[in-house]
Protein backbone atom coordinates (compact mmCIF):
# COMPACT_ATOMS: atom_id res chain seq x y z
CA UNK A 1 0.00 0.00 0.00
CA UNK A 2 1.29 3.12 -0.95
CA UNK A 3 1.49 6.34 1.74
CA UNK A 4 -0.91 9.09 1.39
CA UNK A 5 2.06 11.05 2.27
CA UNK A 6 4.15 9.69 -0.81
CA UNK A 7 0.91 10.79 -3.31
CA UNK A 8 1.38 13.88 -4.97
CA UNK A 9 0.32 17.01 -3.97
CA UNK A 10 -1.74 19.51 -6.56
CA UNK A 11 -1.35 22.77 -5.49
CA UNK A 12 -5.00 24.02 -5.42
CA UNK A 13 -3.74 28.12 -5.23
CA UNK A 14 -0.49 30.13 -5.83
CA UNK A 15 -0.54 29.73 -1.68
CA UNK A 16 0.10 26.02 -1.82
CA UNK A 17 3.50 26.52 -3.67
CA UNK A 18 6.71 26.77 -1.02
CA UNK A 19 8.22 29.65 -3.03
CA UNK A 20 5.27 31.93 -2.99
CA UNK A 21 5.64 30.92 0.86
CA UNK A 22 9.01 31.51 0.95
CA UNK A 23 8.53 34.98 -0.46
CA UNK A 24 6.06 35.83 1.43
CA UNK A 25 8.00 35.14 4.94
CA UNK A 26 11.06 37.00 3.14
CA UNK A 27 9.47 39.88 2.63
CA UNK A 28 7.61 39.86 6.03
CA UNK A 29 11.03 39.40 7.58
CA UNK A 30 12.38 42.37 5.47
CA UNK A 31 9.60 44.57 5.84
CA UNK A 32 10.16 44.11 9.91
CA UNK A 33 13.62 45.14 9.52
CA UNK A 34 13.34 48.14 7.29
CA UNK A 35 11.19 49.65 9.91
CA UNK A 36 14.74 50.25 12.03
CA UNK A 37 15.81 51.90 8.18
CA UNK A 38 17.09 55.53 9.24
CA UNK A 39 13.76 58.17 8.23
CA UNK A 40 16.34 59.95 5.61
CA UNK A 41 15.80 56.11 3.88
CA UNK A 42 12.09 55.91 3.59
CA UNK A 43 11.79 57.40 0.32
CA UNK A 44 14.29 55.50 -1.44
CA UNK A 45 15.95 52.01 0.07
CA UNK A 46 13.04 51.61 2.73
CA UNK A 47 10.11 51.55 -0.40
CA UNK A 48 12.89 50.15 -2.67
CA UNK A 49 13.39 47.16 -0.62
CA UNK A 50 10.03 46.53 0.95
CA UNK A 51 8.27 47.15 -3.19
CA UNK A 52 11.05 44.75 -4.55
CA UNK A 53 10.11 41.96 -1.72
CA UNK A 54 6.64 42.11 -2.47
CA UNK A 55 6.51 41.87 -6.23
CA UNK A 56 8.27 38.57 -5.88
CA UNK A 57 5.55 37.35 -4.18
CA UNK A 58 2.84 39.16 -6.02
CA UNK A 59 4.50 37.98 -9.87
CA UNK A 60 4.17 34.49 -8.54
CA UNK A 61 0.48 34.46 -7.67
CA UNK A 62 0.11 36.56 -11.28
CA UNK A 63 2.02 33.45 -13.07
CA UNK A 64 -0.49 31.13 -11.21
CA UNK A 65 -3.57 32.77 -12.42
CA UNK A 66 -1.92 32.92 -15.88
CA UNK A 67 -0.78 29.67 -16.06
CA UNK A 68 -3.26 28.62 -19.03
CA UNK A 69 -0.16 30.16 -21.41
CA UNK A 70 2.73 28.85 -20.72
CA UNK A 71 4.50 31.58 -22.35
CA UNK A 72 2.93 34.30 -20.39
CA UNK A 73 3.48 31.80 -17.48
CA UNK A 74 7.47 31.73 -17.69
CA UNK A 75 7.32 35.51 -18.41
CA UNK A 76 5.73 36.39 -14.95
CA UNK A 77 8.18 33.76 -13.26
CA UNK A 78 11.06 35.27 -14.59
CA UNK A 79 9.60 38.72 -13.91
CA UNK A 80 9.74 37.65 -10.08
CA UNK A 81 13.29 36.32 -10.37
CA UNK A 82 14.09 39.94 -11.85
CA UNK A 83 12.28 41.03 -8.72
CA UNK A 84 14.31 38.38 -6.34
CA UNK A 85 17.57 39.63 -7.54
CA UNK A 86 16.76 43.31 -7.59
CA UNK A 87 15.48 42.92 -3.88
CA UNK A 88 19.10 41.59 -3.45
CA UNK A 89 20.65 44.53 -4.66
CA UNK A 90 19.24 46.48 -2.12
CA UNK A 91 20.24 44.38 0.51
CA UNK A 92 23.41 44.60 -0.40
CA UNK A 93 22.91 48.53 -0.12
CA UNK A 94 21.71 47.50 3.64
CA UNK A 95 24.54 45.74 4.66
CA UNK A 96 26.99 48.22 3.09
CA UNK A 97 25.38 50.90 4.63
CA UNK A 98 24.92 49.22 8.01
CA UNK A 99 21.15 48.98 8.29
CA UNK A 100 21.57 44.96 8.67
CA UNK A 101 23.77 43.36 10.89
CA UNK A 102 25.57 40.25 8.62
CA UNK A 103 23.31 37.53 10.03
CA UNK A 104 20.54 38.79 9.18
CA UNK A 105 22.06 40.11 5.72
CA UNK A 106 22.97 36.47 5.17
CA UNK A 107 19.81 35.14 6.17
CA UNK A 108 18.06 37.34 3.86
CA UNK A 109 20.26 36.58 0.79
CA UNK A 110 19.65 33.16 1.35
CA UNK A 111 16.62 32.85 1.27
CA UNK A 112 16.28 34.79 -1.87
CA UNK A 113 19.05 32.16 -3.13
CA UNK A 114 16.96 29.90 -2.68
CA UNK A 115 13.56 31.31 -3.67
CA UNK A 116 15.74 32.27 -7.05
CA UNK A 117 16.46 28.52 -7.58
CA UNK A 118 12.42 27.32 -7.09
CA UNK A 119 11.14 29.82 -9.55
CA UNK A 120 14.42 28.79 -11.84
CA UNK A 121 13.15 25.06 -11.89
CA UNK A 122 9.55 26.02 -12.21
CA UNK A 123 10.42 28.20 -15.25
CA UNK A 124 12.46 24.86 -16.54
CA UNK A 125 9.05 22.61 -15.91
CA UNK A 126 6.69 25.25 -16.81
CA UNK A 127 5.33 22.20 -18.58
CA UNK A 128 3.79 20.85 -15.53
CA UNK A 129 2.30 23.79 -13.97
CA UNK A 130 0.65 24.73 -17.24
CA UNK A 131 -3.15 23.64 -17.65
CA UNK A 132 -3.18 22.49 -21.18
CA UNK A 133 -0.62 21.68 -24.10
CA UNK A 134 0.28 24.42 -26.32
CA UNK A 135 -1.74 23.41 -29.28
CA UNK A 136 -5.02 23.32 -26.80
CA UNK A 137 -8.00 25.55 -28.77
CA UNK A 138 -9.40 27.14 -25.75
CA UNK A 139 -12.68 28.01 -27.35
CA UNK A 140 -13.49 24.78 -26.88
CA UNK A 141 -12.74 24.38 -23.35
CA UNK A 142 -15.34 25.49 -21.25
CA UNK A 143 -13.95 28.17 -18.09
CA UNK A 144 -13.21 26.81 -14.86
CA UNK A 145 -13.59 28.59 -11.58
CA UNK A 146 -11.29 27.53 -9.43
CA UNK A 147 -12.46 27.57 -5.51
CA UNK A 148 -10.43 28.01 -2.45
CA UNK A 149 -9.73 24.97 -0.83
CA UNK A 150 -12.34 23.23 1.83
CA UNK A 151 -11.37 23.28 5.17
CA UNK A 152 -10.88 19.64 4.68
CA UNK A 153 -8.53 19.93 1.97
CA UNK A 154 -6.85 22.85 3.53
CA UNK A 155 -5.77 20.57 6.32
CA UNK A 156 -4.44 17.72 3.70
CA UNK A 157 -2.80 20.42 2.02
CA UNK A 158 -1.26 22.06 5.56
CA UNK A 159 -0.13 18.77 5.98
CA UNK A 160 2.74 18.80 2.83
CA UNK A 161 3.05 22.66 2.26
CA UNK A 162 4.01 23.59 5.60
Amino acid sequence: MISEKLLPVIARSFRDLKVYQAAQDAAGTIFLLSRQFPAEERYSLTDQIRRSSRAVKAMIAEAWGRRRYKAVFVNKLDEALGEATETQSWLDDARDSGYLLPGQFDALDSKYISIGRMLSRMIDRADDFCKHSPATDYRAIPRVVENDSTSEQQSNIDEVFA
